[in-house]
């Protein structure tokens, strides 16, 4: 499977871009288009009304990720694991600061994560799945997320074990009323806050890896303008700090107006990443998120991601 992140500024036309690729490579390959963005236009590019995965055509599905309707379930699933990992937090009823929790920072990013991840292991069927994204803040927050929490829940290991270790240190202690033993959990395949951290560090482990490998491709679209030059140069930075494998450039909604500008934006760009670059004009059908000539455009974007390219 092959995976595609169009990323960018707001309004520089990575959802239709998205989608165009998403159709031309589905005239020979299995696509899925999946949605991220809260300010979902995707079933406006295409005419339908995506209310849960839908087939297009043949070989093309689309399909919008609801973030509030995942943050809940985000949310619901953790509770639950802390409630069944820590008996006694029952009696604080978390779920009374359900409402309050899904505004938490961090909560919105997790979530599309998790949409992402499940995307992911369960669509094994298509040969690209295609991501369009939110602006760049939200998603480079998400995109981040695998390292930064690989980071902490290895902190946490630490933590746990050497909790653990104290543990085994006074593990037979005798209570001072009885003359029986009081034996405390110590091993670490007993303890199941332990088992939660290795296995969360696994999964982040495993998704970090798919993000970083020569099947992941994240494409930056940007607009020969300076606020998208801004847009696209710290994304730029911030997925080399990531470690994220930027493949490509696109320079859209060119014309011969804006040309000498395009080209100075395209050199700073080249100054900071070798990513392929380029170009796609301002035509009817890539001008904006709705178009109802989306399969006219003459941009031959599967040259882009060759057809069976891992």
């Amino acid at each position: 499977m092959n995976i595609l992140f169009f990323t960018g500024k707001g309004g520089v036309g990575k959802s239709t871009l998205a989608a165009a690729t998403a159709w031309q490579l589905s005239q020979k390959s299995r696509v899925l288009i999946v949605s991220l963005d809260p300010a979902h236009n995707l079933g406006d590019i295409f005419g339908v009304s995506l209310k849960k995965k839908t087939s297009f055509s043949k070989r093309l599905a689309l399909e919008e990720i609801d973030l509030k309707k995942r943050t809940k379930a985000y949310l619901k699933r953790e509770i639950g694991v802390l409630n069944e990992t820590y008996k006694y937090l029952q009696v604080l009823n978390l779920d009374n600061y359900f409402s309050v929790l899904q505004y938490s920072p961090g909560i919105e990013e997790y979530a599309l994560l998790s949409g992402i991840e499940e995307v992911i292991e369960s669509d094994n069927e298509y040969d690209y799945v295609i991501f369009d994204t939110p602006p760049t803040g939200l998603t480079l927050r998400f995109l981040a997320l695998p390292r930064v929490t690989i980071t902490w829940i290895e902190r946490l290991i630490q933590i746990r074990r050497t909790i653990l270790e104290k543990c085994h240190t006074i593990h037979r202690i005798c209570g001072p009323m009885s003359d029986q033993e009081t034996l405390l959990n110590f091993e670490e395949e007993d303890d199941r806050v332990l088992q939660r951290l290795i296995a969360l560090g696994r999964k982040y482990r495993n998704l970090d890896a798919v993000l970083q490998g020569n099947a992941c491709r994240i494409v930056t679209v940007f607009n020969p303008d300076q606020l998208s030059l801004r847009e696209a140069e710290r994304l730029i930075l911030a997925l080399k700090d990531l470690n994220l494998p930027l493949r490509l450039l696109v320079d859209n909604k060119i014309t011969d107006a804006n040309l000498p500008t395009a080209e100075r934006v395209e050199n700073q760009l080249r100054k900071i990443t070798d990513a392929s670059l380029t170009r796609v004009r301002l035509s009817d059908g890539l001008s904006g998120g709705r178009s109802s000539k989306l399969y006219e455009i003459q941009e031959d974007m599967t040259s882009w991601f060759p057809t069976g390219a891992s």
